[in-house]
């Protein structure tokens, strides 16, 4: 028995980190795709769908995966040698975390309120709006904006880096060990 264990309230938001030699998708080469509506996981995972070489649409994500449940995602990135692993999170803003992350070189989606969300969701079960973004290497991309209107930034110029943190994926390759 340990007698002076304690918790440990940090966590990095990926504990395997191993340098250089982890970074699975340093080669990518992402194109902006501006969103059209509340299409924001779709046309994200077309974004990164195409990176691969890929003819798909926001259309054939919208099919096959549901806003609300990132297993879905994980699952339409699998054709593509992809798929999502949840990172170590809280409710922190981004601006927390924000250089843990570009530390890593790699690919991320960051997904966060856009407003501070209440305690209990309304009358219809939503707690609140949120949207999803990616961060590749140090720029985030924000399908939400244009390209030369922000959306696409140097990471620590993003505007948005006060909003509360919903969830946290690393995109790894498919078969990875630590997976949605």
């Amino acid at each position: 028995m340990i007698n002076d264990w304690k918790p440990d309230s940090k966590a990095s938001i990926w504990d395997e980190c191993k340098g250089d030699e982890d970074i699975f998708f340093k080669d990518i080469n992402l194109e902006h795709i501006k969103q059209v509506g509340p299409s924001c996981v779709a046309t994200t995972l077309t974004m990164i769908a195409r990176s691969t070489g890929a003819n798909v649409s926001v259309d054939d994500f919208k099919k096959i995966t549901n806003s609300q449940s990132p297993h879905t995602w994980s699952n339409a990135l699998k054709p593509f040698g992809m798929q999502l692993a949840y990172c170590n999170i809280d409710l922190r803003r981004i601006e927390h975390y924000i250089d843990e992350l570009v530390s890593h070189k790699d690919l991320f989606l960051l997904s966060f309120y856009s407003i501070n969300p209440p305690s209990d969701p309304d009358s219809k079960g939503k707690l609140c709006t949120a949207h999803i973004v990616t961060l590749c290497g140090d720029q985030i991309y924000d399908t939400a904006k244009y390209k030369h209107s922000g959306g696409v930034v140097q990471a620590h110029d993003y505007s948005r880096l006060e909003r509360q943190t919903k969830r946290i994926f690393r995109v790894v390759p498919l078969g990875y060990q630590r997976c949605v």
